[in-house]
């Protein structure tokens, strides 16, 4: 697209893939947003003013990842699958649109872990989590709602971790992780009813989950 009268976040939108690959040799730094604004025309003041820092950088690029995600996963593509194919068809083409990237990755990851982006970085594994069973055809409002994306935002970041230094063919140890990680949550979707026991420990663990949703800054 051209960028000559684009605003900041169509900016961040059209850059955010090329600044993560720059980030790959050069860090999520000023100097990767200043090469993927040379790439496409645009202004390398502007491009800063679009990323005016790493976590930004990374917030940018995770978006793209879910929008390139539900783009290769199609409503009506997913309708074909039973839930737990959908889940798994999610989290396996994310990485595989990370997978290019796995050193950019590894370097976003080491970002967020600091203390200082601890609440950012749960904010982006809630938003990956929500977008993921958005796109299954979750429209629970409740309690439900929370934990089915706490469990999978826990089981996508460990998924990652396994991912990341994942050297087998196809990444078959990560599918095989993920696989046994969907069964788990699979399983708690099954059992949810007894495990919540009775409706006041119900809220009180809807409270509970709705912090990690909505974590303090």
């Amino acid at each position: 697209m051209a960028l000559e009268d684009a605003i900041l976040d169509e900016i961040r939108a059209a850059l955010a893939l090329d600044v993560a690959r720059n980030a790959a040799f050069d860090g999520w730094s000023a100097e990767a947003v200043t090469m993927a604004a040379a790439a496409h025309g645009v202004d390398p003041d502007v491009a800063r003013l679009a990323f005016p820092d790493a976590v930004e950088m990374i917030d940018a690029w995770f978006a793209h990842v879910d929008a390139a995600m539900l783009a290769e996963l199609p409503p009506e593509r997913l309708a074909a699958m039973k839930i737990r194919e959908r889940i798994t068809a999610l989290v396996e083409a994310r990485l595989a649109l990370l997978a290019p990237d796995r050193e950019a990755l590894r370097r976003a990851l080491a970002i967020l872990a600091l203390p200082q982006n601890i609440a950012r970085a749960a904010r982006l594994g809630w938003r990956a989590a929500d977008a993921m069973w958005r796109a299954a055809g979750d429209t629970a409002t409740d309690y439900n709602h929370y934990t089915k994306r706490a469990i999978l935002a826990g089981v996508y970041a460990a998924t990652v971790q396994v991912f990341l230094g994942d050297e087998s063919h196809d990444y078959a140890d990560t599918r095989g992780f993920l696989a046994r990680r969907i069964d788990g949550i699979m399983r708690f979707e099954r059992v949810k009813g007894q495990l919540l026991g009775r409706g006041r420990d119900r809220l009180s663990l809807s409270r509970f989950i709705g912090r990690l949703r909505y974590p303090s800054t």
